[in-house]
């Protein structure tokens, strides 16, 4: 007999880590618009997950200092189940997703969240966030304070550091 395969939701939490700065100051300081510097995370299995410079984390929606998210973006379905999605989290902690790889601007929550897309529905993320950390490098002020930048580690408070027994029994 075979058993069909349920659909599990998953979602974009989107937050604006500028909280609107970047709305009013990105035309004096970049010369072009910016809506928001983003935040990005995954939620699936009744559980929000993103990567920062601890490497990636999960925590009850919405769980995290951040609070509520600025926009939620409904990525579809996916069949993966929580079991199977477990193990795929926890292959991407050990190998391209450690603490220690991430970069602001080249390996960053949104590049972890578009990559989690891709895997559980088939669908990237808006390109309007991946696409920022370009726009910025565009711009002479964002090359010049690009040194400064890439030593910035972002881990959002709030979350629990991944491991693939956390919260199974």
């Amino acid at each position: 007999m075979e058993e069909s395969l349920a659909l599990h939701p998953v979602k974009l939490y989107v937050y604006d880590l500028s909280k609107g700065m970047a709305r009013r100051l990105s035309p004096l300081m970049l010369g072009k618009q910016l809506d928001g510097i983003w935040h990005t995370s995954i939620i699936v299995h009744k559980d929000e997950f993103f990567y920062g410079s601890g490497g990636i984390s999960s925590c009850a929606p919405g769980g995290t200092l951040l609070g509520p998210p600025d926009t939620v973006v409904d990525l579809g379905n996916t069949e993966v189940t929580e079991e199977i999605f477990l193990e795929y989290l926890s292959s991407l902690g050990e190998s391209m997703f450690r603490g220690e790889s991430y970069n602001l601007f080249e390996h960053n929550c949104n590049t972890f969240s578009n990559e989690v897309a891709q895997f559980l529905t088939g669908r990237k993320i808006p390109s309007y966030i991946t696409d920022l950390p370009a726009e910025v490098l565009a711009t002479p002020f964002g090359q010049a304070l690009r040194p400064l930048l890439d030593s910035i580690q972002i881990q959002p408070p709030g979350g629990n550091t991944f491991s693939r027994h956390n919260g199974q029994s």
